[in-house]
This record gives structure tokens, C-alpha cells and sequence, in this order.
């Protein structure tokens, strides 16, 4: 009975905290064609500098530790930047809220915690479902931007992206530069960048195409 209890106060508060992030998604995202995303945004380095040279993008982080949370909204009120938002959230919480009209431009996946034991492997993010939530939300030209440091989480994620039926890695340029805390630190790096199949070469290439499109069944 004990177990139960427990259990059903957790999804309780799960069921909370996904009705608070949709209302609050609802709220950020409303009117808005397309969002960038980074899940894991740590103290905001990187989107804090994304979103101060892409004015015309709504930006949003993700992170778990609500002190880091709290660290990078302190850099956007600081840079006044009013197409940036952080987030206290998981990105399984963030997406599942997400309102039906939500899309993604691109997303960032900057050095992840890689679960370097085996066992732990079930916990990386880079998984199917995980390409497959963010494929759901596609905006026009959708890429994926994976960066890690450890090559066997590198390996993993790449052959994830490979195996998905939606998903193809693509032989493009890094979108934007800016040298996070971990990547300063590591001695090495491997990133890797992924659309969407069934894409025409303009839409890779980021030329017009369909805001609104998913995976292209083809």
C-alpha cells in the first residue's frame, strides 16, 4: 500500500508540473512560427549568445538543476533579451506540454550527461522516442545539433539517428559557434547534425518550405 502511495504522489506531481508547463508554453509560444530549443542549457552561455545574434528567434532552455536555471535567466535579463526564455524542466515534462501548435527550427543538444555505464545507457537522451518527439514538432528546415565529448555516447547517438526511419545525418556546417563551459574543458569534441528524410534540397539547405510538416512518410 506504502508503494502505491508513493507512486501515485509521484505522477501527481508529474500531472502538476506538466499543466504548468503547458500553460507556460502556451503563454511563450504563442504566435510564434518556430522555436529553438537546447535541452540541458546549464547557465545559458551558449543560448544567451544564440539568441543575442538571432533576434527574430524564440529561444527556449532546458534544464533540470533550477540553480542553473536561475543563473541563466540573471544572463537574459542582464542582455535584455525578450526572444529568450530558460526553463526549470525535463525534456520528457517539456515535450509531452507542448501545445499542439509548437515547432522546432532547430534544437541543441550540447554535451549531455553521456551514462557512461552500461546499465545506465537506458537514461542517455538521444534515444527514438526522443527523435521522434522532436519530429513531431517540425518547422520548416528542422535540424538537430548534437555535441559530445565522450565517443562512445558519440557512436551511440549516431547510430540512433541512422537506425530512426525519420531521421538521416547530414553533411552540413555547425549553425552557430560559441564555446560552452564543457567544451573550453574537453580536450576533444565530435558533434554531429541531423534532418529530417524525404526532405527536397531546399528545405535542407534552409530555403522556403512547409513550417508545418512532420516526417515525410515517403
Amino acid at each position: 500500500m506504502e508503494n502505491a502511495l508513493r507512486t501515485a504522489a509521484y505522477l501527481s506531481k508529474i500531472a502538476e508540473r506538466q499543466v504548468a508547463l503547458r500553460a507556460t508554453g502556451a503563454t511563450l509560444l504563442a504566435g510564434v512560427g518556430a522555436c529553438v530549443l537546447e535541452i540541458g542549457s546549464g547557465h545559458g552561455h551558449f543560448l544567451t549568445a544564440y539568441a543575442a545574434a538571432h533576434p527574430e528567434r524564440t529561444c527556449l532552455g532546458l534544464d533540470i538543476i533550477a540553480e542553473r536555471v536561475e543563473r541563466a535567466n540573471r544572463k537574459k535579463t542582464r542582455a535584455r533579451l525578450g526572444n529568450l526564455h530558460f526553463l526549470h524542466a525535463s525534456a520528457e515534462d517539456f515535450l509531452a506540454s507542448l501545445p499542439e501548435t509548437a515547432r522546432f527550427a532547430d534544437v541543441f543538444v550540447l554535451f549531455p550527461d553521456p551514462w557512461p555505464k552500461r546499465r545506465h545507457h537506458k537514461n542517455r537522451l538521444m534515444q527514438a522516442d526522443f527523435l521522434s518527439q522532436i519530429a513531431a514538432k517540425a518547422g520548416q528546415g528542422l535540424r538537430l545539433y548534437f555535441r559530445t565529448d565522450d565517443i562512445d555516447y558519440f557512436d551511440a547517438a549516431r547510430a540512433v539517428v541512422m537506425e530512426h526511419p525519420g531521421w538521416q545525418v547530414l553533411d552540413a556546417p555547425w549553425a552557430f559557434e560559441y564555446e560552452t563551459v564543457f567544451q573550453e574543458r574537453a580536450a576533444g569534441f565530435h558533434s554531429l547534425v541531423a534532418c529530417l528524410k524525404g526532405l527536397s534540397r531546399n528545405e535542407v539547405f534552409g530555403q522556403k518550405a512547409d513550417p508545418n510538416r512532420g516526417i515525410n512518410p515517403a
